[in-house]
């Protein structure tokens, strides 16, 4: 079996997980820039952590076998602090990088006038830069943050094919397949969906343009939530190619819609290292 987890925060994570994701069948990730957990206080640790994420985080991760991609962008949740409006300034730098596949995160968190300015402005990035654009939805009064993003994506001219609105739910989702974006959705322990309830949604609106993530991060979450989805699809009756064509193929089709993804085998180096770093750090 060999999975794509299509949102994952790897910076989050340790290399046991990396170790464990590569023996469920996890080859390839796409890490999304998003909130540290405590608001930043100035635009230059953003840019420290966008670094970190083109260059260290795919190092780490090729050392286990798995092809690091990520997503660039000013979060919605620190869009409303003013210390850091001034990285909408410095995205275009990062996102000529090879390895963005999607300007992302973007979206709500409040649904306020900053964040409605900083989505709308970074869809216009997605457009101008040829890329796709990953959106969270807020996690508070989600049907009406869906019904709102549908419409800033609307207007802002970008290709819905280019969009998948993640973090969906039952209430969710119809919307966004009707309005011909991707539905995105994050597998969770204990909130936000199940394995089950991915399942049930699968039965009922198909495998068409869905993604299936873990969304791991440094809070309960789980980074081996792909596979126990795939797991569930096949105990629920679906077959290995349906399987494989959500957990591998959509994610590639939809991120290679940027041209930038390259899904050549890595080569783990335990001699190498970034920078100075390596993974072998006091090992024998």
């Amino acid at each position: 079996m060999r999975i794509f987890d299509p949102h994952i925060h790897m910076t989050s994570r340790t290399t046991d997980d990396y170790e464990a994701m590569h023996a469920a069948g996890v080859r390839a990730v796409v890490e999304p820039a998003f909130w540290l957990g405590q608001p930043r206080t100035s635009p230059e640790s953003f840019y420290d952590y966008f670094d970190a994420l083109l260059g260290w985080e795919p190092y780490r991760a090729a050392q286990f076998g798995i092809q690091h991609f990520c997503t660039i962008a000013l979060n919605p949740k620190e869009a409303n602090d003013p210390r850091c409006r001034p990285v909408l300034d410095e995205l275009p730098r990062y996102l000529a990088k090879d390895r963005v596949v999607a300007v992302g995160e973007i979206g709500y968190d409040s649904m306020t006038p900053e964040e409605d300015e900083a989505l709308a402005l970074q869809l216009r990035l997605a457009v101008e830069h040829g890329l796709p654009a990953l959106v969270h939805t807020p996690h508070r009064d989600k049907a009406t943050g869906t019904r709102r993003t549908l419409d800033v994506v609307r207007e802002s001219g970008i290709a819905p094919e280019l969009v998948v609105l993640d973090h969906l739910n039952e209430l969710t989702v119809g919307m966004v397949l009707d309005s011909g974006c991707w539905a995105g959705f994050s597998i969770y322990p204990r909130t936000k969906m199940s394995e089950d309830r991915m399942v049930a949604i699968l039965q009922k609106h198909g495998t068409d343009r869905v993604l299936v993530n873990s969304a791991a991060d440094w809070g309960r979450s789980d980074p081996l939530k792909t596979r126990r989805t795939a797991d569930a699809m096949l105990a629920a009756g679906f077959d290995d190619d349906t399987v494989d064509k959500v957990l591998w193929r959509n994610p590639v089709g939809f991120y290679g819609q940027s041209g930038r993804l390259d899904l050549d085998e890595p080569k783990p180096d335990e001699e190498s290292s970034f920078q100075g770093n390596s993974i072998r750090r006091g090992g024998e």
